[in-house]
């Protein structure tokens, strides 16, 4: 583990994942953080089951859960684990640690807060990102269409007049020679 503030907080930053339309960090990580076991971290989320209402944690459906395997290659045979894990929002994190009641882990929950505040932030710059973007293309189309009719109108200045029907000089009327 990272000793660092910075790299502890990339470290926390690294460990949140979007599940549900929620930034929620699993319980094997909250506990490594934290610096206790999953199991004891579970426990004590159990025993203190009214501290953590369905925003503030939730059990991963076993089709999340088999997802989330393949993604990071977890072992799936014996030794891994059998059951799915609690993922946790910002708010339950917090709770997570004052339930553990541990130094460690009050001082973690400072980095888990800040790791949180900081992907908020940076999904908050993206959506302003892809909204000029937006606005920028949309622009874009608008001054094409005008380029396009201005190169137009140019062209037709810059061709050769048609040659005129009337001759010029005298000319007999049709049908008398």
């Amino acid at each position: 583990m990272p000793k660092t503030p910075a790299a502890l907080s990339v470290t926390v930053e690294s460990r949140i994942l979007i599940l549900r339309n929620h930034r929620v960090i699993l319980d094997n990580h909250l506990a490594e953080l934290y610096g206790v076991s999953v199991k004891r971290l579970n426990e004590q989320i159990r025993r203190n089951r009214e501290r953590f209402p369905s925003d503030f944690m939730f059990l991963l459906t076993t089709k999340e859960h088999q997802a989330l395997r393949s993604q990071i290659a977890t072992s799936k045979g014996r030794g891994g684990r059998r059951y799915p894990p609690y993922a946790f929002t910002e708010h339950g994190a917090i709770m997570a640690a004052t339930v553990l009641n541990s130094k460690r882990a009050v001082e973690m929950s400072v980095f888990v807060v800040r790791a949180f505040v900081r992907m908020r932030e940076m999904l908050a710059n993206n959506r302003q990102l892809a909204a000029k973007i937006n606005e920028l293309d949309r622009r874009l189309e608008t001054h094409d269409t005008a380029i396009q009719e201005l190169i137009d109108a140019i062209k037709e200045l810059m061709a050769p007049a048609g040659a005129s029907k009337r001759k010029i000089g005298f000319q007999l009327p049709a049908g008398k020679s």
